[in-house]
């Protein structure tokens, strides 16, 4: 994913690099900060038409998902490519994308 490599050279740049866990860390704080955005514009559920998601938080989320990928030596297409085949499978079989579980 070419988003990865540059969030890989991004973090050898500025020599930012961490271990895994504390990729992981960071993707639950920035995970919860979208939570935060959500739960205020929705009045905390009470108007999910207004839901407002901060561009600036997504792409924090997004940096944070990437790094932790490259920490772990996953290739985030392949992630993804995975994903997507499996959720065919289940739409395909069940006709939901959950897990059922």
């Amino acid at each position: 994913m070419d988003a990865q490599r540059q969030v890989a050279a991004f973090v050898d740049r500025y020599d930012i690099d961490a271990p895994p866990a504390y990729r992981l860390l960071d993707l639950t704080s920035e995970l919860g900060e979208l939570a935060k955005d959500a739960n205020t514009s929705t009045g905390y559920g009470d108007d999910p038409d207004a839901l407002a998601l901060s561009e600036d938080e997504l792409g924090d989320a997004l940096f944070a998902l990437l790094a932790l990928a490259e920490s772990v030596g996953v290739d985030a297409d392949d992630a993804l490519d995975s994903a997507l085949a499996k959720y065919e499978v289940r739409l395909d079989e069940t006709g939901d994308a959950g897990s059922g579980e």
